[in-house]
């Protein structure tokens, strides 16, 4: 569609695709349906188990190679699907590119870096207030407030973060340094999680997030060379990264992406409430790892939370 240039007087007659920040309500206001809930639990059972893979890739990779190569395996996977490789408007090409270096280049480089300053428990909670930064953005960029229901919903659910997260981050450690990148990525993840809304209904999520991937690596490729220095070839590691980059960083994103666009940002974002669930049970079934009481507390919360969030909007 041709657009007509119009004076800065005008204004006002711009359409709003001619923003380049653009937020976006979903198309389904009313209750999570099976669909939604099926989105949303893959979501969390894919990045929740990802936590697994990358300690095993740990042994032999430094940070910045897993980073990279990821999202290597994450754009190898989507590439396969035609539909992936559809063509885009030329005035949506900078949006997606600038999509993918938020939500995946800068924070997927940002994480590593701040765990050198501040533990992964603590790293897991602040990772938690994403849904709040996604409603933060969307109020400001939709210049609307959430339900009533769904704000106390990611209240709810963030406060089912902490109490899952506080055993571990009692005993923790964190600097300045360290909390203030967390914060920045999860900024830029609130952010992108609206972003990503108007995109996904206009093209469908697979040539969005190949596209977005495919601009993340300007990023996360020269990080991931300046790490090779210190990375061993091991192949348990290199197994490891397979479902990280094809699930975790290819499938999990789409899947995200489809459902901010049927939802909205605000309301998809709750599936990060779910991931340490995931990763906590996990760990209790394959490392023997304890869960304690206040981790049965937080678990409660969080459903409490989704199901608040998950109500019809309107």
């Amino acid at each position: 569609m041709n657009e007509t240039l119009v004076a800065p007087s005008q204004a006002e007659a711009v359409p709003e695709r001619a923003r380049f920040l653009q937020g976006g309500a979903g198309t389904k206001t009313e209750a999570f349906g099976p669909s939604e809930w099926g989105f949303l639990a893959t979501i969390a059972l894919i990045w929740g188990s990802s936590f697994l893979w990358i300690d095993i890739a740990l042994d032999s990779f430094r940070p910045g190679v897993i980073a990279a190569a990821r999202v290597l395996l994450g754009a190898g996977a989507l590439a396969l699907f035609k539909k992936a490789r559809m063509p885009v408007d030329r005035q949506d090409r900078a949006r997606i590119a600038f999509l993918g270096v938020i939500w995946v280049g800068i924070p997927m480089s940002l994480f590593p870096i701040a765990q050198q300053w501040i533990d992964s428990s603590v790293a897991g909670m602040l990772n938690g207030a994403m849904p709040l930064a996604t409603v933060a953005w969307s109020t400001l960029l939709l210049r609307r407030l959430p339900r009533r229901f769904q704000a106390i919903g990611l209240v709810v659910g963030f406060a089912g973060i902490v109490a899952i997260s506080w055993e571990q981050i009692k005993g923790s450690s964190a600097t300045l340094e360290g909390t203030v990148l967390i914060l920045i990525a999860i900024t830029l993840y609130g952010l992108s999680a609206n972003l990503a809304v108007p995109l996904q209904q206009r093209y469908g999520a697979l040539p969005v997030l190949l596209r977005a991937q495919l601009a993340a690596l300007v990023i996360v490729v020269p990080f991931g060379l300046s790490h090779l220095s210190g990375s061993t070839w091991a192949w348990d590691a290199a197994a490891a990264m397979v479902p990280l980059g094809t699930l975790g960083t290819g499938a999990a994103f789409v899947l995200m992406a489809t459902l901010v666009g049927r939802v909205g940002g605000p309301r998809g974002s709750v599936a990060i409430y779910f991931v340490p669930i995931v990763a906590m049970i996990l760990g209790a079934t394959l490392l023997d790892e304890t869960i304690h009481g206040w981790a049965l507390v937080g678990t409660a919360a969080v459903l409490v939370g989704a199901w608040l969030t998950s109500r019809r909007e309107s």
